[in-house]
């Protein structure tokens, strides 16, 4: 489904396009570097397993880019992410295969074409690690 077809055309409960991602300890120590988030639980592993945690983990802040490159892969060039509300429910490790997706839960155009969207982040075993709303503009 792309908003490409028309807003008039989007259907609440409809599932947008997911996204997959497996982040790479490589990637956290980048995300690292181009978020300012150097909390060592992210690049050192007998750190964060002292804190009591299995190994390294992923950044929410990552899980959060990759739904916001989910939604933007959607709406393209047609639309602007108006609101984003993530909580993070659970770990992401190096390695997992994390799947983003999106069902519009709403719509309305007063002034401007919105469609506000239930957002979650899944990894492999099934776990949602990441889940709230957004809320995109429309141009069509």
């Amino acid at each position: 489904m792309s908003p490409l077809t028309g807003f008039d055309k989007i259907a609440v409960g409809a599932e947008i396009p997911s996204l997959v991602k497996q982040p790479t300890k490589q990637q956290l120590v980048m995300w690292a570097g181009a978020s300012g988030d150097y909390n060592p639980i992210h690049y050192d592993k007998d750190f964060a397993q002292s804190r009591g945690l299995p190994g390294v983990v992923v950044h929410g802040q990552l899980s959060t880019a990759f739904i916001c490159q989910m939604l933007s892969d959607w709406y393209g060039k047609t639309g602007s992410l108006k609101k984003l509300n993530v909580s993070y429910k659970g770990l992401n490790l190096p390695g997992d295969m994390l799947t983003c997706h999106g069902v519009v839960k709403g719509k309305s155009s007063d002034g401007e074409n919105l469609v506000t969207l239930d957002v979650w982040v899944e990894n492999q075993r099934g776990e949602k690690t990441a889940a709230g709303t957004a809320t995109v503009s429309l141009t069509s």
